[in-house]
């Protein structure tokens, strides 16, 4: 897990992760690592979990041990094969494999049977109050929860009851189990906590053979146990849950598995709820959970992100023990120091004004050599065709420009990129005073590889106009306004912040090599950005979508 900050050969601190994992290894606590990752497939994952995984998963290889996946199936009603599958892909993609795969569905009949065990020793009884009751009765930070009228059943009749729950007897909601622990523990999750609930939904694995699901914290630590599990490692908001998974293993008896804590992943301008994202694709504010302006792995996949750039990136945040916000341009920074190394080049006008080289032969075609990268100058090379009429973007003239603006401008001279010096002589406008079309000259003497080399300040990119091929460019921005999203306050829509500028479509002129690029990863159109090749790409249409620019250009609007 080498740095990316770090000069080679470096050795950077350990995380203290890190530290404990080497402490129980040099203590004979543990002889292997095992970790695992641990999602409900209740939706795709984003960005956060991408951290999770780096950490779960690196952690495991960095010690030679193993990472389990295992999805958290506790809840029918939300769960699916699609999330499954999602989230199956998203970790390969990433670039890791796991050692078995689990569901927490595996283990219902030894989670019952513990569940059983904890009634026979007197600490879990079932309830017939409702939620509203359960949730009144349990107090508040400042005063102790109240015993339930259910609370000192025997024994005898909690395991016939939950028999019966068991059975299907009880309507959803009419019964729950619940541990017995302390009503006035200052801790409010240990207030006998709920252990199991009816629902009367099909299971996607374990289809009607149940009609009570456990809870997450009655669950999960258990399953960590089943699969010995040596470090639980869970986001922060988890801390206070770490009593309860200690009390039911201490109480059951079983292999000790323990859960640690890291700071979760807060981008700024970013949205790290699921079930808010949820809400996006549901109610067409995006077009899907893989929208390139999503926080989503597949989002980010399908906008142009290399797993090398998430992995170099969910290790460069580090792992810390609070919660802090992380600026998306670290992201951003990742994902272009990567590309720049990889991708081929390609020039591109997006918003194009035409210019004709008045003193170039009418019909004259002329093809300079560039490289596809120049980070590899003896590597492959693109022709580019030169010809009468020019494209250029529209940015890069100016009419009325100060000393200080070096690009095109009248009685001006840039170099066009890989080819001649071009002098712009003459400006025609519509009758609205825009200018639609400029006339230039260029100097046959300015040729690359001709003595003597001339040089001028400007370099611009450009495209011939009967060489140059069209392509749908998506240019997207950041979805949401507000950096800190976290920071929204209650009864305030999080829907206001969203950006209406985040994705603006435009018709890009590409040199016609790009037609013929077949590498699975972002182009860099140059002084533009990156691109990559969408799914909607058919024979007859190329759709790119920006991955990035080549710098930071965001602004609030």
């Amino acid at each position: 897990m080498e740095h990316p900050d770090k000069p080679a050969g470096e050795e950077r601190q350990l995380n203290f992760l890190e530290e404990i994992i080497e402490k129980d290894l040099a203590d004979g606590k543990c002889k292997e690592i095992q970790t695992r990752f641990p999602p409900e497939p209740n939706g795709y994952l984003h960005i956060g979990h991408a951290k999770s995984i780096c950490l779960n998963f690196g952690l495991a290889q960095k010690y030679g041990g193993k990472t389990n996946l295992r999805f958290d199936d506790t809840n029918p009603v939300k769960e699916g094969e699609e999330y499954v599958d999602s989230i199956k892909e998203d970790i390969q993609w990433l670039g890791f494999h796991w050692a078995k795969e689990c569901y927490a569905s595996d283990y219902f009949d030894q989670l019952y049977e513990w569940a059983v065990v904890l009634i026979k020793k007197g600490l879990a009884y079932v309830d017939d109050q409702t939620q509203e009751e359960i949730r009144m009765n349990r107090g508040t930070i400042s005063t102790p929860g109240k015993n339930s009228p259910w609370r000192n059943r025997s024994i005898e009749e909690n395991l016939v009851l939950f028999e019966e729950m068991k059975a299907g007897k009880y309507k959803d909601g009419e019964k729950v189990l619940r541990a017995k622990i302390d009503m006035s523990a200052n801790n409010i999750l240990l207030r006998d906590p709920l252990m199991y609930r009816i629902i009367h939904t099909s299971h996607q694995h374990t289809g009607d053979k149940w009609c009570i699901y456990p809870m997450y914290d009655f669950a999960h630590g258990e399953c960590d146990s089943i699969e010995h599990v040596t470090h639980s490692i869970c986001t922060l908001e988890f801390d206070v849950h770490r009593p309860l998974y200690d009390w039911f293993i201490r109480s059951l008896g079983i292999f000790p598995s323990h859960q640690y804590e890291f700071a979760r992943l807060n981008l700024t301008y970013t949205l790290m709820s699921k079930r808010k994202l949820l809400e996006l694709v549901r109610n067409k504010y995006v077009s899907g959970w893989d929208d390139p302006r999503m926080p989503t792995i597949c989002g980010l996949r399908r906008r142009g992100y290399t797993p090398e750039s998430v992995r170099n990136f969910a290790e460069s945040v580090g792992v810390a023990k609070r919660d802090n916000l992380i600026d998306i341009s670290r992201l951003e920074n990742s994902v272009r120091e990567d590309l720049n190394k990889r991708s081929n080049r390609y020039m591109a006008v997006i918003d194009p004004i035409k210019v004709i080289v008045d003193n170039w032969e009418e019909g004259k075609v002329e093809y300079f050599d560039a490289p596809m990268n120049p980070a590899d100058p003896e590597g492959a090379q693109r022709r580019v065709p030169f010809a009468r009429e020019i494209f250029i973007e529209r940015k890069d003239f100016m009419e009325n420009a100060p000393k200080s603006y070096h690009r095109l401008k009248p009685d001006g001279e840039v170099r066009f990129k890989y080819s001649y010096i071009i002098k712009c002589v003459g400006v025609i406008k519509d009758a609205a005073g825009n200018v639609t079309e400029l006339h230039c000259t260029y100097d046959p003497t300015s040729k690359p590889g001709t003595a003597p080399w001339r040089s001028v300040k400007g370099t611009i990119h450009w495209v011939a106009c009967d060489y140059a091929k069209p392509a749908e460019v998506r240019l997207f921005e950041r979805l949401f306004t507000l950096e800190d999203m976290g920071s929204i306050p209650e009864g305030v829509d999080y829907k206001t912040y969203l950006n209406p500028d985040s994705l603006v479509v435009k018709t890009a002129y590409a040199e016609p090599d790009l037609m013929k690029d077949t590498m699975d990863i972002a182009v860099q159109f140059e002084r533009t950005g990156y691109f990559y090749r969408d799914p909607d790409t058919t024979p007859e249409k190329l759709v790119l979508n920006r991955t990035v620019s080549l710098k930071d250009s965001f602004r609030l609007p």
